[in-house]
C-alpha cells in the first residue's frame, strides 16, 4: 500500500517507518516541515496530496504538564488536525489509524479499562485527546483509534531515558508508586500495527473502532523505575513516593490499566508482557 505516515520524529512514528518499509509499503512521510499540525486548515490537502491507500498519525501534542496552560495549541493538534485527517480519509474512501490514549479515563477504575467504559479525563491533554476521538468519528470515516498508555524508547523523551540518566548521576530514586498502568514500548505498538496493516485496507476498513493497544501485566511507576534500574550497571535504591509527594499541573490517572483483548483478539495477535517488551528494548537499538 501507499501510506501516509505522521510522527517520524516521534518515538511510535520512528518505529513504524523502518518496519512499513521492510513490509513493501510505499511509505510517504509528513514530517513537521511538511505538515504543521497547530494549523489544521492545512491538514486534509497535505494529506490529499499524497495520494494514500491509509493514513497512519501516530503524531500528537504529549507534553502532558504542558498543555495546561497551552489548551489551544493542545486542541489544535490532537483535535481539530486529526478531524481534519478523518475528513480526507473519508473523502478519499481510504481507513485512518490514529492513535489515543489511557489518559481520556479518569484512573478511578480497579480492573482493565475496556473499550466499551465511559471515558472521563482529568487534564487537557486526555481532555484534547478524547475530543480527536469524538472528532474523528464524527466524520465517518472507517478509522481504528489505538489507545496505548506510558509509551517509552530509546529515543525522544520518556521515563525510560530519564530513568537511566538519573541513575547514571544519583545514588537513589524517588519514585511514584501510587501509579498504576502498562509501559509500552513503542517498538512493540508499531510491530503490532504492521501485522495490522498486512491485513490491506479493506480489512482494516471493515474493523474501523476504537481498541486498547498495550502489552500484558500491569505495574507502577515505581515498578517499572525498578525494572530499569536492575537491567542497568548502577543498581541504586529506587524509593516509592506517593502522587502527593510529587505534585504536577495535570493530574494524572490513577490506575489506567488497559484491556488490550479486543485488539488481540480481531487482529489475532499476541501482545507480550511489559517486563519482556522492556528486555527487547534494552537490547535493541533505537531507529535511525
Amino acid at each position: 500500500m501507499r501510506i501516509t505516515l505522521t510522527g517520524v520524529s516521534g518515538q511510535v512514528g520512528a518505529h513504524l517507518l523502518p518496519q512499513l518499509k521492510a513490509q513493501g509499503h510505499d511509505v510517504v512521510v509528513l514530517d513537521r516541515a511538511t505538515l504543521d499540525l497547530t494549523r489544521p486548515h492545512t491538514v486534509a490537502d497535505a494529506i490529499a496530496a499524497t495520494a494514500p491507500d491509509l493514513v497512519i498519525n501516530p503524531a500528537a501534542y504529549t507534553a502532558v504538564d504542558k498543555a495546561e496552560s497551552e489548551l489551544e495549541v493542545a486542541y489544535a493538534v490532537n483535535a481539530e488536525s486529526p478531524r481534519a485527517m478523518a475528513h480526507a480519509c473519508a473523502k478519499l474512501d481510504i481507513p485512518l489509524i490514529h492513535f489515543s490514549t489511557d489518559y481520556v479515563f479518569n484512573g478511578d477504575g480497579t480492573r482493565p479499562w475496556q473499550e466499551t467504559d465511559t471515558p472521563s479525563p482529568v487534564s487537557v491533554y486526555g481532555a484534547s485527546k478524547l475530543a480527536g476521538e469524538k472528532a474523528i468519528a464524527e466524520t465517518g470515516c472507517a478509522a481504528i483509534i489505538l489507545r496505548t498508555s506510558w509509551v517509552y524508547s530509546r529515543m525522544g523523551k520518556n521515563f525510560l531515558l530519564t530513568m537511566q540518566r538519573l541513575a547514571a548521576e544519583k545514588d537513589a530514586l524517588r519514585v511514584v508508586a501510587d501509579q498504576h498502568g502498562t509501559p509500552n514500548w513503542a517498538g512493540t505498538l508499531a510491530e503490532a500495527v504492521t501485522h495490522a496493516v498486512s491485513l490491506k485496507a479493506e480489512t482494516l476498513k471493515r474493523q474501523a473502532g476504537i481498541y486498547h493497544l498495550s502489552s500484558r501485566g500491569a505495574t507502577t511507576w515505581h515498578g517499572f523505575a525498578s525494572a530499569i534500574v536492575s537491567a542497568g550497571e548502577r543498581k541504586i535504591p529506587v524509593h516509592p513516593l506517593t502522587t502527593a509527594e510529587f505534585p504536577t499541573p495535570a493530574k494524572r490517572p490513577a490506575y489506567s490499566v488497559l484491556d488490550g483483548a479486543r485488539f488481540e483478539s480481531v487482529f489475532n495477535y499476541g501482545m507480550p508482557t511489559w517486563d519482556v517488551a522492556l528486555t527487547e528494548c534494552l537490547r535493541t537499538a533505537a531507529p535511525t
